[in-house]
């Protein structure tokens, strides 16, 4: 089975290095809205964080973003694949057919990984300190990977069971704009309609985005939460 996923991994590589919307959506998209919110509303914003670095607030937001519009294009490739009949090649060859999955799976979480290094690179560059440690950053590391592979596999769900494209990347863009309804941008507590806190303080991201932020900001003025 690994012989047969890392087949259908260096294939499913091979073509969305060819593919101009996939480079976008999961590598430039996120390093155009972190480069938006430092650079034209970062200084509207900074008063509310109170103390501290504001793209060491953003960041760790910036971070959920980057994996959840990295796995939005995973449902799209499997429909696709399953159009072309890529499901019966699979089940008439003498291979696991679970290998095809986690084809995409690693195919997606190795895409991913490459943009958040791209990601942390422009976030370095343009001011973003940190005083965590390496084991610090080992965990962050880790719970990004547990966050992307299991929005991967969601995805694969209407990959799977989807009868038209628009339903196969229905779960998409909601997961790509679940961090605007977390306080990944602003911290809770500013002046707001009720509705909007009561999602900022019930997202689940709200809390991971927390995580990650006392993890990567050990050490280092980045505001309220």
């Amino acid at each position: 089975m690994i012989k047969d996923t890392v087949v259908f991994t260096s294939r499913t590589l091979k073509h969305i290095t060819r593919s101009a919307d996939t480079i976008i959506t999961t590598a430039l998209m996120p390093i155009c809205i972190l480069l938006l919110f430092v650079y034209v509303f970062g200084g509207a914003i900074k008063a509310s964080i109170g103390s501290g670095i504001y793209i060491n607030y953003l960041l760790p937001g910036i971070l959920l973003m980057t994996v959840a519009s990295g796995v939005s294009d995973t449902g799209y490739r499997l429909f696709e694949d399953k159009q072309k009949g890529m499901f019966s090649r699979v089940k008439s060859m003498p291979i696991h057919s679970a290998s095809f999955l986690w084809g995409q799976v690693i195919t997606t979480l190795i895409a991913n990984t490459i943009s958040l290094v791209i990601v942390l690179g422009i976030a370095f560059l343009i001011g973003f300190r940190t005083g965590a440690s390496l084991a610090e950053w080992l965990v962050v590391l880790g719970l990004l990977t547990l966050f992307n592979l299991t929005f991967t596999w969601l995805m694969i769900i209407p990959g799977l069971v989807a009868k038209i494209m628009t339903g196969a990347s229905a779960l998409a863009y909601p997961l790509m704009f679940l961090p605007f309804l977390s306080s990944s941008f602003v911290p809770t507590g500013i002046p707001c309609p009720q509705a909007y806190a009561g999602l900022q303080s019930t997202n689940q991201l709200h809390r991971l985005r927390i995580l990650y932020k006392n993890l990567i900001n050990d050490g280092v003025q980045s505001g309220k939460n």
